[in-house]
């Protein structure tokens, strides 16, 4: 569960104060994330106009657990703060990205099942297509477009390409290019106070807070690991390292069975990160340990029965898979 300070602003009846939005978004960017423009937030606050966030993703598949329960609870705070969320459905970067094979019609029937799966979560936001919305407005989108790509080097384009998945030393066609240009069009196209994205988006929101004239606040949150060593994101390309919200129990059960988690090690242990960003937003984690069972209401309890040896591996990671399984029924998520 979420620490009692994060937990009473969630719960609080009336509407938080100035000092109390900005407290609670920066729960976003705890464990591994970080804010950029903290003081500009309190600004947005204090003039009280209504605030955009968005976050964008490309059908690519099945979605992923961060992609689900970890951004529903980033929706919760969001709204709770009175921030308006835009979710951008990226079908044309995803067919840019070569995603689905470029397949137009498979990216939009994987974008629907995004929604659905987003919808049935709770999530308070608003879907809209990329495809839909420049189609509405080209003149406008491509003339934002033109006026990034003429004002960015090529070389600090390409340094945003891993936005993409990619590396520097990938093969990238032309279209990939003008990927991260794009993206920062979408900031102004949008009209975006917020960029509330993952730390691996970090240097084309960087960009887009240089290009832009109105700055936008960049509220990162920090990237849930593959549940193999060393994998510092998951990744739906190696199925193994990730947990997906259409997984069955079975299929939990024997991917946590196989996750790495050193004993009495909290550093990358995938488990303890699980446990920390997936599980504790939502309810307390509960474990069954040889002296009893143990419930943990925040992440710093559990870190330190882990380290003590209160907590064995197998003990965390049958807590994680019972807590996963019931958090995927969605019942707890929607009732939050």
């Amino acid at each position: 569960m979420l620490p009692a300070d994060v937990r009473a602003l969630l719960a609080k009846p009336s509407e938080l104060t100035v000092d109390e939005k900005v407290a609670l978004c920066l729960t976003l960017c705890d464990g591994g994330g970080e804010c950029v423009g903290a003081e500009e937030l309190r600004d947005l606050f204090t003039r009280g106009t209504r605030l955009v966030a968005y976050d964008g993703f490309e059908p690519s598949g099945g979605m992923h657990v961060a992609q689900g329960l970890m951004k529903a609870h980033s929706v919760r705070v969001l709204r709770k703060c009175g921030i308006d969320v835009v979710f951008w459905v990226a079908d044309v970067f995803a067919q840019l990205n070569g995603k689905l094979g470029g397949d137009m019609e498979r990216i939009r029937a994987a974008g629907l099942r995004m929604i659905e799966t987003w919808t049935a979560l709770g999530c308070e936001a608003r879907y809209l297509w990329c495809s839909d919305e420049t189609n509405a407005r080209p003149e406008d989108y491509w003339a934002m477009v033109m006026r990034v790509a003429c004002n960015t080097s090529l070389k600090r384009v390409l340094r945003c390409t891993q936005v993409m998945g990619r590396s520097d030393g990938d093969a990238l066609s032309a279209g990939q290019v003008m990927y991260p240009v794009m993206q920062v069009a979408d900031v102004m196209f949008l009209k975006v106070d917020i960029c509330q994205m993952g730390m691996d988006q970090r240097k084309v929101n960087m960009l887009a807070r240089e290009y832009c004239a109105h700055k936008p606040v960049v509220l990162s949150h920090p990237m849930l690991p593959g549940l193999l060593r060393g994998q510092a994101k998951m990744s739906k390309s190696d199925p193994t390292s990730a947990i997906f919200m259409h997984d069955s129990a079975e299929a939990v059960r024997a991917k946590i069975a196989k996750a790495y988690c050193p004993p009495g090690d909290p550093h990358d242990n995938p488990c303890l990160a699980y446990a920390r960003h997936l599980v504790l937003p939502w309810r307390a984690f509960e474990v069954e340990t040889s002296k009893g069972p143990m419930a943990f209401d925040d992440y710093a309890s559990l870190q330190e029965a882990y380290v003590a040896g209160e907590v064995h591996p197998k003990e965390l990671k049958d807590g994680l898979t019972r807590s996963l399984n019931d958090l995927l029924s969605l019942e707890c998520v929607r009732g939050a």
